[in-house]
């Protein structure tokens, strides 16, 4: 099993350089992944074979520790497997993800401080020509084999490739997001070499590539995409979908169950709802409310800088609080950043930027302040709890210091744990003093029903045949959400499908097994083991989870009947 680890850790390492930045690793630094068709399908090829080599190994024979890398492994062996089977590489971008969007962040991912940086940085500038190109001839292909993005999500994704076709390579964010401690490093003389060699880079590779996949978007592609939202309607596409159903969930669930399950959260939530309404003496009922909400001024910051501050000031006060609710906190640091102008009109609210495993980077809370008129105040406090602490930060930080399990294993990205956990979070920060503001616990409650509304909206999209508009009023009466901020999630949604389904179903599982221990262990239940021991084994899937969690409480029974 150790010796499997390592080859298939080791391959992706060789495979896919930017991981190996990610991780400290030195190797490929001054290259960038083949996604080139041949080079895709040999991956999927040895993937293949790590399978087979995975399916003759014992997992009851492992250690505790290695059962969690084995199943770790085996569901990344099989999503891969998944993926190539059902051609996703086909599709590589989506209206808020892809190679085009996140390249720029390169300066900020490579942190490049000597010489030697700069150089690998400038040979990925150089390298961005083919890589672009690339995507292109996968996109065609994708066009080929009726497997495009719909057209509705896709109208503006030309516009973001061309915010990268600068008149100047100076103003490019590829040279203005190095940071000036690093520039500082070099006398003049030398900087002045680098600098004129990063904007040659710029001006010779990065900026015709952009162009090129610009004039390729608006020329080829939006013309050639399809005019369906849901996944049904493309080539094995429900099958697809349970299978993303699954993947996001990491549960063996249907959809038509998840979207029940939805309903009957919303329902719960809705009566919540009404109650604060009431408490604050509105006159009016909730639909009422609602549109209160998106629209009085109050409720809004004035500047970018009046919103970064207030999140600034809760995230301290949560900071504070902390070891109350556990017993083991990260020692990597996070920050708070704007969500760049390139992405924040096309993307939502927030998200966060995980920190780099060797502890060389922090990691970051990405605040839009793009329409500050559709970014509520109000939401702030839950928001701020989800992306950063004790959501985000305070669970993927602690899981890039989980020495004891595999290197691999530190890098698993289960969404429904990961994103569980964060809206775990949300309520969780009640206990640590939050909400005291009817409304910021109103807030609370409507970003519980936004990813409640999810389960019933992705589902309803792309296993019921629903439209864009169905979804859009489904989110309008359901979440206090601004109009911009509905639109842009349904987007989300019809371009990401299953993705959304992670949120409220993880944290349904979280809060279950809670709850079951609260209730057995009563007053010996202890906040802080109990998190300790979620997040002690990073991002697990569910089933696995529950597992970890259950073996926990019959330890704790055990040591209360030892007492007695």
């Amino acid at each position: 099993m150790n010796a499997l680890l390592d080859r298939v850790w080791e391959f992706e390492l060789n495979e896919f350089p930017m991981l190996a930045t990610d991780v400290g690793d030195p190797r490929g630094q001054n290259r960038l992944s083949d996604q080139s068709l041949p080079a895709i399908e040999r991956r999927a090829a040895e993937t293949a074979a790590f399978q087979a080599d995975l399916s003759a190994i014992d997992p009851t024979t492992l250690s505790p520790t290695r059962q969690i890398d084995y199943e770790l492994l085996r569901l990344r062996l099989d999503g891969r497997i998944a993926d190539a089977k059902f051609l996703t590489h086909l599709m590589p971008i989506n209206n808020r993800e892809g190679f085009h969007i996140s390249f720029p962040e390169l300066p900020r991912v490579m942190d490049p401080r000597s010489k030697h940086d700069f150089e690998n940085y400038i040979c990925r500038l150089n390298a961005f020509s083919k890589y672009t190109d690339q995507h292109i001839e996968l996109m065609r292909q994708g066009i080929a084999n009726g497997l495009t993005q719909p057209s509705i999500i896709m109208r503006d994704s030309a516009d973001q490739a061309m915010a990268h076709v600068v008149k100047d390579p100076k103003q490019s964010l590829l040279l203005t997001n190095l940071r000036d401690e690093a520039k500082d490093r070099f006398s003049q003389a030398e900087w002045a070499t680098l600098s004129k060699q990063i904007e040659s880079a710029i001006a010779s590779s990065v900026i015709p590539a952009y162009r090129r996949f610009a004039d390729f978007l608006k020329d080829e592609y939006v013309p050639a995409c399809r005019s369906s939202v849901g996944a049904a309607a493309m080539p094995e596409g429900r099958d697809f979908y349970r299978d993303r159903t699954r993947r996001f969930t990491t549960l063996d669930i249907a959809p038509e169950e998840v979207h029940q399950i939805g309903i009957r959260e919303n329902a719960r939530i809705r009566s919540e709802m009404e109650s604060i309404r009431e408490r604050v003496g509105f006159q009016g009922d909730l639909p009422a409310f609602l549109q209160h909400l998106r629209t009085a001024p109050e409720f809004y910051a004035k500047t970018p800088e009046q919103l970064l501050q207030k999140a600034a000031l809760i995230l301290k006060q949560a900071d504070g609080r902390l070891p109350e609710l556990f017993g083991r906190l990260p020692r990597i640091p996070y920050g708070i950043r704007e969500v760049p102008d390139y992405v924040a009109p096309q993307t939502t609210a927030a998200y966060y930027w995980p920190p780099a495993t060797d502890g060389s980077r922090g990691g970051f809370y990405y605040l839009n302040t793009y329409n500050l008129s559709s970014r509520p105040l109000y939401q702030l406090e839950s928001l701020s709890a989800h992306e950063a602490v004790p959501g985000h930060h305070l669970q993927l930080a602690l899981q890039a210091e989980l020495e004891h399990l595999h290197p691999l294993s530190r890098q698993s990205n289960m969404t429904a744990f990961i994103e569980g956990w964060a809206l775990y979070s949300e309520r969780l920060a009640k206990e640590i003093g939050f909400y005291k503001d009817p409304y910021q616990d109103f807030g609370r409650l409507s970003m519980e029903a936004w990813r409640a509304s999810r389960l019933v909206v992705d589902t309803g999209i792309h296993s019921m045949q629903w439209t864009r508009q169905q979804a859009i009023d489904y989110m309008r009466d359901h979440t206090a959400l601004s109009e911009h901020n509905i639109v842009a999630e349904v987007d989300r949604y019809i371009g990401w499908p299953g993705q959304a389904l992670g949120y409220k179903m993880g944290e349904l599982k979280i809060s279950q097994l809670r709850a079951k221990c609260e209730q057995q262990l009563g007053d010996r239940f202890d906040i802080r083991s109990f998190h300790d021991r979620v997040l002690a084994a990073g991002s697990i899937p569910l089933p696995l989870l529950e597992k970890r969690v259950d073996q926990w409480l019959a330890e704790q029974l055990a040591d209360r009947s030892d007492g007695a």
